[in-house]
């Protein structure tokens, strides 16, 4: 499983070109590669298929898993939006200058916020509110309360008779964190967040994509690239 932005990226959130040879190749050696991302089901999509993949994609931070089952392609909603919306009418409510990110518009499960108002100040609005609130490192994502990147990477899994407990899991936000501590190899960068770092098995020399690589190779998933 891996993150896609600050993962698959550079920190301006643009394509590592090695990090996408990685991927085709694992692909070709039939190794399942799961996305797991913040973004929403359209952006992800169009990159599963660019890269040519075959495994779940978990969306919107968890909320939303997509898979096939033969020909046929599957979406599932884990969280109930109206929870998340009604959490963001709070937050305005509480006089917050809180702004919805640019594809809140195609988000089905979740409210995600520019981080420009600080998580503690959001959280402590949200106290008792059933909604989880995580940083992407992007962005906020309020979710109903249960949802999260672990739960919808179980069920995701469970067609291919997998659980993280298989998985290499790679990531670098804090929304990456119980993947992390459920997989049985976890891996974050010098770039990622303090609390991913702390749940890695192994940090990475290198940051972003290029920590990507170094990863997959260090764990001797595929062989180093000969461009490198």
């Amino acid at each position: 499983m891996t993150d896609v932005d600050g993962t698959l990226t550079d920190k301006e959130r643009r394509l590592n070109l090695d990090a996408v040879q990685v991927i085709r190749r694992m692909t070709e050696a039939g190794i399942p590669v799961v996305l797991a991302t913040g973004n929403v089901l359209p952006l992800a999509l169009a990159l599963y298929r660019y890269l040519g993949l075959s495994g779940p994609i978990i969306a919107e931070n968890g909320g939303v898993l997509y898979h096939r089952e033969g020909d046929r392609e599957v979406v599932e909603r884990l969280a109930d939006r109206r929870v998340a919306l009604a959490a963001y009418r709070r937050l305005v409510r509480a006089g917050l200058p809180v702004r919805r990110l640019f594809t809140d518009r195609w988000r089905e499960s979740e409210v995600a916020l520019d981080e420009g108002v600080p998580e503690r100040t959001i959280r402590e609005i949200l106290r008792g509110v059933p909604v989880l609130v995580e940083s992407t490192g992007f962005a906020l994502h309020l979710m109903q309360r249960g949802g999260g990147k672990l739960p919808a990477l179980r069920r995701g899994l469970k067609p291919l008779g997998l659980t993280p407990e298989d998985c290499l899991a790679i990531g670098d936000g804090n929304n990456d964190v119980p993947v992390l501590r459920a997989a049985a190899w976890a891996v974050s960068f010098p770039s990622a967040s303090p609390r991913a770092r702390r749940a890695a098995d192994y940090v990475t020399r290198a940051g972003y994509g290029d920590g990507f690589v170094e990863a997959v190779i260090h764990a001797g998933v595929v062989p180093p690239l000969l461009s490198r």
